[in-house]
């Protein structure tokens, strides 16, 4: 899953993100799901959460477990 719909996202879930500072880059951060910001079912680049850590940025990929 690529994290582009809400729908396949949950609180608690573990993904994988790209803060907007390493979207050059591409770097991505990895944590756990607090808050989903996005309001609309999907987005093109990503739904933008906040992880446990206070990071924001957008999902890149979510890690089943």
């Amino acid at each position: 899953m690529n994290g582009k719909k809400r729908s396949e996202i949950q609180i608690g879930s573990l993904v994988q993100v790209v803060q907007k500072q390493h979207q050059r880059t591409g770097e991505l951060t990895q944590g756990t799901v607090k808050r989903i910001l996005t309001n609309s079912p999907q987005h093109p680049h990503g739904i933008k959460v906040m992880l446990d850590n206070g990071i924001v940025g957008r999902v890149q990929a979510i890690i089943s477990e």
